[in-house]
């Protein structure tokens, strides 16, 4: 184990477990007007293998973010993997770190989340989930 996780993933590396783990859980932690103005990962080629969970709310972290994890099925000891994708895959080791501690897991986090940080033109976009070209869609 690679610290307080399983580690990191490309994004490209999370699209292929997911893909091919039929018990893997792709877990997006953004916010919900993230999730509606930016889009969102499309498991539908997958079963419909993701979830939404945010992280942080409006006001501060989610309190209820273990339960809501829950709700998707997961189980602490269950041994599925679950990847964790934020915007720039900082709030996502944070998931991980907190479910790993929460004993779901393998948890991983996909590096440079959905949209990468802000490049050297200002805007986000040149790396991460969306500019690998993996599946997306709007909200």
């Amino acid at each position: 184990m690679a610290g307080p996780y399983a580690g990191d993933l490309t994004p490209q590396q999370a699209w292929d477990l997911v893909a091919s783990d039929e018990r893997a859980l792709l877990v997006d932690v953004r916010t919900e007007a993230e999730w509606q103005q930016i889009g969102v990962p499309d498991a539908a080629d997958t079963g419909g293998r993701a979830a939404f969970v945010q992280w942080l709310t409006p006001v501060g972290p989610n309190p209820t973010f273990l339960d809501e994890l829950a709700a998707t099925g997961l189980e602490p000891g269950d041994g599925r993997p679950v990847v964790f994708l934020c915007r720039s895959g900082v709030r996502s080791v944070a998931a991980a770190q907190a479910a790993t501690a929460a004993g779901y897991g393998p948890a991983y986090n996909v590096l440079r989340g959905f949209e990468g940080d802000v490049g050297p033109d200002g805007h986000r976009g040149h790396w991460g989930w969306r500019a690998e070209g993996l599946p997306w869609r709007q909200a």
